[in-house]
């Protein structure tokens, strides 16, 4: 579903008009009923590959099937980052996770409206999937976007300081995350079903007028969390290789700073 060359333009662009379509038309009597929405909560990094899978060929179908109607989506980019005592994050696939995990806090920080900040994160995605992630602000203009908000954002303090909110929501995770995609329903992680996300919206919601599409969804069985996905996943690093790392980022950092109080 990416879009790695002209020919698939096209496709990409009726992608989005029919996401876009399907967050601006008037809501079924379902998202309009007493009912709460259920609460989808979607952790993630960016270059994560398994991640960009998910976005691109799973997550899309909350809007292709209509059951977004009855769901409060939440997307957290930051995944098994974690941050140095200085404050600074290091993300598990490099720099360039950090900046278009950056950028996709920017997004939703800047965009609020669901109908806005989606699209633009799934062309990200879809980049990623397809190997071009270095390409990615190409998005502003197949959106129509004006990227001076989103660049303020992520050179600026306040792409770190939503960072940091998501660092702190991610590591608050109960159960503990163990690895990416995590996907959450309500409050409770799916673990290595997180495929079948649709279904356990529709087992959770409790409104009346039930969308179409929940009523083809079949619930499958939830996996022990002792059991390792099968599915594509970046999982939490070793404590050991995670020590190793922040170590050696600590005596760079100390280096860095002992070379500039020297100069």
């Amino acid at each position: 579903m990416g879009f790695n060359s002209k020919a698939r333009t096209p496709l990409f662009a009726c992608i989005v008009l029919l996401l876009l379509a399907s967050l601006l038309l008037p809501q079924p009597a379902a998202g309009s009923s007493t009912a709460p929405k259920v609460t989808l909560d979607y952790y993630y990094e960016t270059l994560c590959p398994g991640c960009a899978n998910f976005f691109v060929n799973h997550l899309i179908k909350l809007f292709d099937s209509g059951i977004h109607s009855i769901v409060d989506l939440k997307l957290h980019p930051y995944g098994n980052a974690f941050v140095l005592p200085n404050t600074t994050i290091l993300c598990q696939h490099g720099p360039y996770e950090c900046l278009l995990n950056t950028v996709e806090a920017c997004a939703i920080d800047e965009w609020p409206e669901l109908n806005v900040h989606f699209p633009f994160i799934y062309c990200i995605e879809s980049f990623v999937h397809e190997h071009k992630h270095t390409e990615w602000e190409k998005c502003f203009e197949k959106l129509d976007l004006d990227p001076k908000s989103i660049t303020n954002c992520y050179t600026g303090e306040r792409g770190k300081k939503l960072e940091l909110q998501y660092a702190a929501e991610t590591e608050a995770l109960q159960p503990p995350h163990q690895y990416v995609p995590w996907v959450v329903v309500d409050g409770q992680p799916l673990y290595e079903d997180y495929e079948n996300f649709l279904s356990y919206i529709c087992k959770a919601y409790k409104g009346v007028a039930v969308p179409k599409a929940c009523r083809e969804q079949s619930l499958n069985t939830i996996r022990t969390r002792k059991s390792k996905p099968r599915r594509p996943v970046c999982y939490m690093e070793e404590k050991s290789a995670l020590s190793a790392r922040i170590r050696s980022a600590i005596a760079s950092w100390m280096q860095k700073m002992n070379m500039g109080a020297l100069l």
